[in-house]
């Protein structure tokens, strides 16, 4: 694969329209308030870290130019992989509220998605003052 943080990236922006699209349009009568909250926040998160992996994506093609390519690549991977876990673990885990998944079967998922997030962002403020 080319550039897998594009290629997440595009699957994530269509499935994050895909289900705002169909939220907004189908699943009003259907789901309580309290719900469609849930997906609604889990978009906001979903889309704010899939405009953050695109910006990753674009940092690896400029990279590959780069003399430290593979040290700068790694330092990339890192971050990625900790929003990406973050958005399926926070995000997924919102979405399957509001479908109707059993609270006490994720009630733990939801704040370590968040967490994976958090350690992504702290990564790299990390490696931006190193």
């Amino acid at each position: 694969m080319k550039n897998k943080w594009l290629f997440i990236t595009a699957l994530s922006g269509f499935l994050a329209v895909a289900l705002g699209a169909f939220a907004a349009h189908s699943l009003q009568k259907t789901l309580s308030p309290q719900a469609l909250a849930w997906i609604d926040t889990g978009l906001k998160y979903q889309v704010f870290h899939t405009l953050a992996l695109m910006v990753l994506g674009v940092l690896q093609v400029v990279v590959n130019n780069s003399e430290r390519t593979l040290k700068i690549n790694a330092t990339l991977n890192i971050i990625g992989t900790f929003w990406l876990l973050g958005m399926l673990l926070f995000s997924g885990s919102l979405y399957a509220l509001a479908f109707g998944v059993e609270k006490s079967v994720i009630w733990w998922i939801t704040p370590v998605g968040g967490t994976l997030f958090l350690i992504g962002w702290l990564v790299l403020a990390y490696k931006a003052i190193k």
